[in-house]
């Protein structure tokens, strides 16, 4: 975190939020409370509660209800997707396994596929176990892409700052060295807390990684668990529905089907439903507003179902021409349709917000307003720069959003009554005034002139 100082340059939000802005909230809850940049994934509920298309009456606050730097990233933003994590296997060294270079493959019983089995803690000949920290071997022999980290987890509760000299193997007697200085740091002041679990490796393939203590230590780092980050391996979100009923409404063109979306979705495929075999022509538009002309949301497409022998085909999902977040949508069979309105579902990837931690936590997420309006933060460049020193792999911890709360609910939903204008008042009762003054004057005048 040495690197991320200047955060606290970023320009903070002006105004302070209160919960009349606001229709809910949502407690986040931190993976980790240390880690200064935090990733949540938005769900239906918040979705449903957005007004703005561009998503701006969302933000996160800190414990004072101050809003913080946040900003939302699409989702198919590397950043805003989820890399795929695997738990290894690990094995406690004997202490002396390091120090004298000595052949672990002669004190580990390895499987026929090459994963490890057990290590003997003691080598052949020895009286007794020394004690200290010895170091310990991972277990990568099932992954088949090289690994971008390994974090460390462990569940020692004093201070401690130990450097590890990682090196690499695939049949553990031949080593290759990767980091000379990967750290493993946890450190505690005045309530305050330093942790850092995370060892990059520089796209490292091997069957065995070795983490041998870089100075001596009195006792074992007592491990708990290592999971992998394989390189660029990105878990793509996969799509949400919205399952949408509609009404049948006849133009002069023909039937159509209309529907209405609750929420700023960030919608990008359509699929029509049908029971039993059919296939049939549709187009669909779209339109935010009511009073707004239908615009095209897609190419014309088939769907259709097949059921044949217990088991069903149908059309895959019509990617949309651009993403949309529309309240209005419509179907038009290109055919004659009679029966009674298909059921639409529009597909979405759930977005990203990343937040820094500013302030004290608890940290909330709040949505849904007519009345404030989040300003904009220099994430995207922050994020470039952390991607740039840290590698391209690099994530923000996750944050996960608790059980919707009510603030002001539907009434912030409502917009303000604009601010009545004094001025223009001030100046039409001037104006009044002094045309009452003139007519007054003229009145006298007219009653005081002398009969001719």
């Amino acid at each position: 975190m040495k690197k991320l100082a200047w955060w606290s340059l970023l320009p903070l939000v002006a105004f302070a939020a209160t919960r009349d802005d606001y229709a809910s909230r949502w407690p986040l809850a931190l993976q980790r409370e240390d880690s200064g940049a935090y990733r949540v994934v938005l769900d239906r509920e918040v979705y449903r509660q957005l007004q703005s298309p561009r998503l701006r009456d969302l933000v996160v606050v800190n414990a004072q209800g101050t809003p913080v730097a946040t900003a939302v990233f699409p989702a198919d933003a590397p950043l805003a997707q989820s890399g795929t994590t695997v738990a290894l296997p690990w094995f406690p060294l004997p202490l002396d396994a390091g120090a004298s270079r000595q052949d672990i493959a002669a004190i580990s019983e390895i499987a026929t596929d090459g994963s490890l089995r057990r290590v003997e803690m003691r080598a052949p000949g020895d009286a007794t176990a020394a004690t200290g920290d010895g170091g310990f071997v991972v277990d990568a022999s099932q992954l088949r892409v090289p690994l971008a980290a390994l974090r460390i987890a462990w569940s020692d509760a004093a201070a401690f700052d130990r450097g590890y000299r990682v090196s690499a193997s695939d049949d553990l007697r031949q080593w290759r060295e990767v980091d000379a200085d990967a750290r493993l740091v946890q450190l505690q002041n005045n309530g305050k807390r330093i942790v850092e679990d995370r060892i990059a490796l520089p796209a490292v393939q091997a069957r065995y990684l070795r983490l041998l203590p870089g100075s001596t230590q009195a006792s074992a780092l007592i491990v708990t668990g290592v999971i992998a980050e394989p390189v660029g391996q990105i878990a793509e979100p996969a799509l949400q529905w919205e399952a949408l009923q509609g009404k049948r409404v006849d133009t002069p063109q023909g039937a159509t089907f209309e529907y209405t979306l609750d929420g700023r979705f960030p919608i990008e495929a359509a699929d029509v439903v049908s029971t039993g075999n059919s296939t049939r022509g549709w187009t669909l538009e779209r339109r935010d507003d009511p009073q707004s002309a239908w615009q095209p949301a897609a190419p014309p497409w088939m769907a259709y179902r097949l059921d044949s022998a217990g088991t069903s085909s149908r059309s895959p999902p019509q990617p949309l021409h651009v993403g949309s977040r529309d309240h209005h949508w419509r179907l038009r069979a290109r055919d004659a349709f009679d029966g009674a309105p298909p059921l639409l579902r529009l597909g979405y990837r759930p977005e990203v917000v990343v937040f820094l931690a500013e302030g004290a936590p608890p940290f909330a997420l709040l949505a849904g307003s007519a009345r404030a309006s989040r300003q904009e933060a220099p994430l995207p460049q922050l994020v470039d720069a952390l991607r740039a020193e840290r590698g391209r792999d690099w994530q923000p911890a996750t944050a996960s959003l608790g059980k919707r709360e009510l603030l002001a609910g539907d009434a912030a939903l409502q917009p303000l009554e604009p601010p009545t204008d004094w001025k223009r008042w001030l100046l039409w009762g001037v104006l009044v005034v002094g045309a009452a003054l003139v007519a007054g004057f003229a009145v006298s005048l007219l009653r005081g002139k002398p009969a001719g």
